[in-house]
């Protein structure tokens, strides 16, 4: 006997992401406007606008995005409301957030 089970709202992807429906918003990409969803991680929203780098290494200067998409590699790493370091594909956007591309290690303008 093959036994089926339903779907429930905890079973769901949405459900298990928390993801709430909701209307989209924007956040900011180097200026430009991004649309973006409940839910939906910075990675996913830059994705979505045909956004593919956001980042560029510390000694070649080449560019990264998302690699792996769990939070188990760095090539994600963006600067968000100023803070470097944050990985893209686990944080989730929130209205009004400013991502920009972040350049080597993000702290450059932060020596003196």
């Amino acid at each position: 006997m093959i036994r089926i089970r339903r779907r429930t709202a905890a079973r769901t992807p949405a459900g298990v992401a928390g993801a709430e429906s909701g209307p989209g918003f924007e956040i900011t990409f180097d200026g430009r406007p991004v649309p973006a969803l409940p839910g939906q991680s910075i990675a996913a929203a830059l994705w979505a606008a045909s956004v593919l780098t956001w980042r560029t290494t510390r000694v070649n200067g080449r560019p990264r995005g998302a690699f792996c998409g769990i939070g188990s590699c760095f090539d994600c790493l963006v600067t968000v409301n100023t803070v470097p370091g944050r990985r893209a594909c686990l944080l989730p956007a929130r209205p009004g957030d400013v991502v920009t591309t972040q350049e080597g290690d993000g702290h450059a303008g932060l020596r003196h």
